[in-house]
């Protein structure tokens, strides 16, 4: 069980990496809880895409390495780089043309072969620092 919750964890960066959020329903539970890396807070399928859409308009070509998987039972975390280029409008924050790089850790819950809740800390100092103008 181990083995397949972290196989669907990494089926989850492969959509990331590829933009192909179609693939959502496949492994996201309908009514996933999601908390990601810039405080941004979602319930379901929809609203993640929307978040998916606000982070790639930002970043389209953002990569996520998968550095560590590590699962136990339906958990599974995972310590992840992010690298990009900041193109789009982040918050406040205009296009800069600016490479990014900067770690992260996620934590996963499935059930029933879905992940239900994502909870994402990352280093948004460094993302942040990388990102503002003087």
């Amino acid at each position: 069980m181990v083995s397949s919750n972290k196989n669907i964890v990494s089926k989850y960066y492969e959509m990331w990496n590829s933009h192909e959020f179609k693939k959502a329903e496949t492994i996201l539970d309908a009514k996933l809880r999601f908390r990601g890396s810039i405080g941004i807070e979602t319930v379901g399928i929809d609203e993640f895409k929307e978040y998916a859409n606000t982070i790639l308009t930002a970043f389209p070509n953002l990569y996520h390495a998968t550095e560590i998987i590590i699962g136990e039972a339906s958990q599974v975390a995972v310590y992840v780089t992010y690298t990009g280029t900041h193109k789009g409008k982040l918050f406040e924050y205009e296009p800069t043309d600016n490479r990014i790089n900067y770690s992260g850790a996620s934590f996963f819950t499935i059930r029933n072969e879905k992940i239900t809740d994502i909870k994402v800390l990352g280093d948004r100092y460094s993302l942040y620092n990388q990102i503002k103008t003087i």
